[in-house]
C-alpha cells in the first residue's frame, strides 16, 4: 500500500509509528520550580552527537490536566533532566509512569521506585536504573504540528555526567545482556534488546 501522510491511510490504526522501530525510551526525571520531582517515558528520544554528546526528546500535545506536560514545562524552567534507561525488569514500572497523573503527583513514588542524587544537576535520578545522563537544557526546536490545540515540541541537551551500574559492565564494557533495555515499538507494543550479534566493518 501507499498513503500519503496528509490523506486518510485507511488503517485501523496510526502505522507511522511502527514503521520506525525499536525507539529507545528516556526515562526521564525532572523537577518543578515548586520542588515536585516529575518522572516520564518518552520514546521520540535518541542520541544526536557524540562530542560533546547531544540527546532529543520530542513532546507532543499538552497534558491531560492543562498545559505543558510537566516534563517539558520542568526543563525550560529548571534547565536540568536525567534519562534514566529503562530495563526489561522496570517494564512494569515504567508503565506505571505513563499514566495522566495530576500535576504536583510523584510518579517515583506511585511506580514504587527510589530517588537517588544526581551529582551534577538538581533532578534525582532513578536508583534502580542501570545507567543515567544527566542533562543542561540546550536548544527548544518547535516544529510544525497539524492537530487542533496541540504543540510538536523538540528538546536538546547536552549530558554532564553519565553513571553506570557496576553490576552492568563486563571487561570494561556495558553489558546489554545484564540489562535488556526496553524500546517502543508502534500501537501498544514494545520489545527488548535480548539477541545481540557483532558484524565487524569492512576495511575498503
Amino acid at each position: 500500500m501507499f498513503y500519503k501522510t496528509s490523506e486518510p491511510h485507511g488503517l485501523p490504526h496510526d502505522p507511522f509509528k511502527s514503521c520506525i522501530v525499536p525507539r529507545p525510551i528516556a526515562w526521564v526525571t525532572s523537577i518543578h520550580p515548586n520542588g515536585a520531582i516529575n518522572l516520564a517515558p518518552f520514546s521520540y528520544f535518541n542520541a544526536l552527537a557524540s562530542d560533546p554528546p547531544i540527546v532529543m526528546i520530542a513532546f507532543t500535545g499538552y497534558h491531560q490536566h492543562g498545559g505543558e506536560k510537566d516534563t517539558l514545562h520542568n526543563i525550560k524552567t529548571g534547565g536540568e533532566f536525567v534519562i534514566n534507561m529503562v530495563p526489561l525488569a522496570l517494564k512494569d514500572a515504567m508503565n506505571t509512569t505513563t499514566a495522566p497523573f495530576d500535576h504536583g503527583i510523584s510518579e517515583l513514588e506511585m511506580a514504587g521506585l527510589t530517588a537517588e542524587p544526581s551529582a551534577l544537576v538538581k533532578p534525582p535520578r532513578v536508583a534502580e536504573a542501570p545507567i543515567h545522563l544527566e542533562c543542561e537544557f540546550f536548544q527548544e526546536i518547535v516544529l510544525p504540528c497539524t492537530l487542533e490545540n496541540s504543540i510538536n515540541h523538540t528538546i536538546l541537551g547536552k549530558v554532564l555526567g553519565v553513571h553506570i551500574r557496576d553490576e552492568v559492565l563486563s571487561d570494561g564494557l556495558i553489558d546489554l545482556d545484564k540489562i535488556k533495555p526496553l524500546a517502543r515499538l508502534g500501537y501498544q507494543e514494545y520489545t527488548a534488546v535480548d539477541n545481540i550479534f557483532k558484524m565487524t566493518r569492512p576495511n575498503n
